[in-house]
């Protein structure tokens, strides 16, 4: 199900944006996108998303930013520093160089000397931020589940009136069905009273196989079983639960039942309803995707 959501929160210097983008898909699929600074927290950030969505590809964005200067720290490595100085020591005994190693020159020399936000290599996240962007993600995936939920009630009226037209189609095949399994018989014995005396066998066995021949087309329990399948249907779509993915597979069981009404039925009229009933259940397939 579509949706989408964007939300902001600053604490303690720091500034955290979520963005969550859902499309449709089949299963739960979340792509996160964040700072490398944040891989420590990614895990608590998909646990929330699983939480409350149980469907869909999510695109979850995460930004953030100091909104104060941090604490700095100087770092100087004495090590590097030391044998650099023995370095110039040599070659100042050689006569390669004169002079004395000052500040300045130990200032453009890479890797001698850092300026960096105290905690800032090889740290963790602090919790404090790791809390803000949870509790970010959270109200950003609350912000969505209500965007779907809105969406959801509109989807609802929709695929409730396309099962309407399921169940009317179903009507009309039980009708259909019969008509033409009597149709199919008033023509058969109408065959065989016209074949020469010297064809015809016993009344009785021809009798009994043209009733036996006619139950070849019989959908009665087909009929019962689409019935069950729209009951089925509406109870999952009443539930609180999600039901996305079952009813994805309850429309596999339909499509099932009417193709074996098609294969059975008699009359070019019943051949016209299945041809209608497997086009709405395929427009029913396209939007139950959208449903969680």
């Amino acid at each position: 199900m579509t949706g989408f959501a964007s939300i902001s929160r600053e604490e303690g210097g720091d500034k955290v944006s979520v963005s969550l983008k859902s499309v449709n898909h089949r299963f739960l699929d979340v792509a996160l996108k964040s700072p490398q600074s944040l891989a420590s927290v990614e895990q608590r950030v998909k646990a929330v998303l699983q939480q409350k969505l149980t469907r869909g590809r999510i695109e979850a964005s995460i930004f953030v930013e100091r909104t104060s200067l941090p604490a700095r720290e100087i770092i100087l490595d004495e090590s590097l520093l030391q044998s650099l100085s023995s370095v110039l020591d040599g070659a100042r005994a050689k006569g390669l160089v004169t002079g004395v190693l000052t500040v300045s020159d130990m200032l453009r020399v890479p890797q001698v000397m850092e300026i960096r936000a105290k905690g800032e290599a090889g740290a963790q996240v602090s919790e404090s931020l790791a809390s803000l962007v949870e509790s970010a993600i959270r109200e950003a995936t609350d912000a969505l589940v209500t965007m779907r939920e809105t969406e959801g009630r509109y989807l609802a009226a929709d695929l409730s009136a396309k099962l309407g037209a399921i169940g009317g189609f179903v009507d009309d095949l039980e009708r259909l069905a019969a008509a033409g399994q009597e149709q199919l018989a008033a023509r058969l014995r109408e065959r065989l009273a016209s074949l020469p005396a010297d064809l015809a066998g016993d009344p009785a066995a021809m009798s009994q196989e043209v009733v036996r021949f006619v139950a070849r087309s019989d959908v009665d329990e087909e009929i019962v079983r689409m019935r069950g399948h729209i009951e089925h249907w509406q109870t999952l779509a009443a539930s609180d639960e999600p039901c996305g993915r079952k009813l994805d597979f309850l429309l596999q069981e339909m499509n099932r039942e009417i193709n074996t009404i098609g294969s059975k039925a008699e009359g070019p009229r019943a051949t016209e309803t299945v041809i209608a009933a497997k086009a709405e259940l395929e427009r029913l397939r396209e939007q139950v995707q959208n449903v969680e």
